[in-house]
């Protein structure tokens, strides 16, 4: 049987990416639904281009507008990195689809109700949604198996020198995430930034099919960002959120305690581990640190063909 889960994301460029991995695995995961909050573009532009990707690939699933911005404060997009559509790049045709009326939350909240097995949250952007779900119905917590998420970085940030951007925008409802109590595997820089595709792969991509190309004419807006940054390959974020859901031997992980800090000055985002020997509170978060690049890119480059092979047979039917 394959894993039920919810997609939380801002598409984004990696957001995209993340997406189409999950997709290409329906033995593995079976996608109930894909909420959007604000986060790298506002949430009008982000919820058009999910539904954009999905119809893309011929994907009817449900999606579902959440929060426009964070629980304090104003929304602080990605625009530099992904572009004034927020997913910059290839021009993808008008989605088919068009999201649900439930708001995300709500949406959520009937799909995990209406679960047998407990769901799994795959939260890819500010955790605003996840944050809103869990404290007006904290009973479903209980029908959460895990929230595999990407965000944080215990190391260093890349919007600040502490914070990572999805924990940045929405520090507060990243702490009552990290503090529910739910099982968490965090796929932060530590580990994303591992996850790195260079250009001479981005190339290789784009003489595959339909979808291959377009994540390739993706990865080449993406990477102008991370050039001007000092990165020489391009760190794919969100996929490793996925990946590990479908292929969890591949990272190296380490179990600790981790909260976020709400107040700082210079650490306002921060994900702090407590790695002391003896630390005084019990693990809540499994932080992915390492990951086998190689076997990370076979299994992007294998999931992107699936879904070539399944998007040419289908033009062949319709023609």
């Amino acid at each position: 049987m394959p894993r039920p889960i919810i997609i939380d994301c801002d598409p984004g460029h990696d957001d995209a990416i993340a997406i189409l991995l999950a997709l290409a695995h329906p033995e593995e995961l079976e996608i109930r639904g894909i909420t959007t909050v604000g986060g790298n573009q506002i949430l009008d532009k982000i919820t058009d281009n999910a539904l954009k990707v999905l119809s893309f690939v011929n994907a009817d699933i449900p999606v579902a507008k959440g929060a426009a911005g964070p629980l304090f404060g104003k929304l602080v997009t990605g625009e530099e990195a992904h572009g004034e559509s927020g997913m910059d790049g290839p021009v993808l045709p008008a989605s088919k689809f068009k999201p649900v009326e439930q708001g995300a939350v709500e949406f959520m909240l009937g799909l995990i109700r209406a679960s047998e097995e407990p769901v799994t949250l795959v939260p890819l952007a500010p955790l605003t949604n996840i944050a809103l779900l869990i404290t007006a119905y904290p009973e479903v917590k209980n029908k959460i198996k895990e929230i595999s998420l990407m965000g944080g970085g215990l190391a260093y940030g890349n919007v600040t020198s502490t914070a990572e951007f999805n924990i940045f925008v929405d520090p507060e409802a990243a702490r009552i995430v990290y503090e529910s109590g739910i099982p968490i595997v965090m796929s932060g820089l530590d580990v994303t930034d591992k996850a790195a595709i260079f250009e001479e792969e981005i190339l290789e991509l784009k003489q595959k099919g339909p979808v291959s190309v377009m994540v390739g004419e993706l990865l080449d807006f993406y990477s102008i960002y991370g050039k001007k940054m000092g990165y020489v390959g391009n760190a794919l974020h969100d996929p490793c959120a996925v990946a590990w859901l479908v292929h969890p031997e591949l990272f190296q992980s380490e179990h600790l305690y981790v909260t976020v800090e709400t107040e700082g000055k210079l650490t306002r985002g921060m994900t702090v581990a407590d790695r002391r020997k003896k630390p005084d509170r019990q693990p809540n978060v499994q932080v992915l640190t390492g990951v086998d690049r190689e076997a990370f890119m076979k299994l992007l480059f294998d999931s992107l063909e699936r879904l070539d092979r399944k998007l040419s047979a289908a033009a062949g039917v319709n023609n």
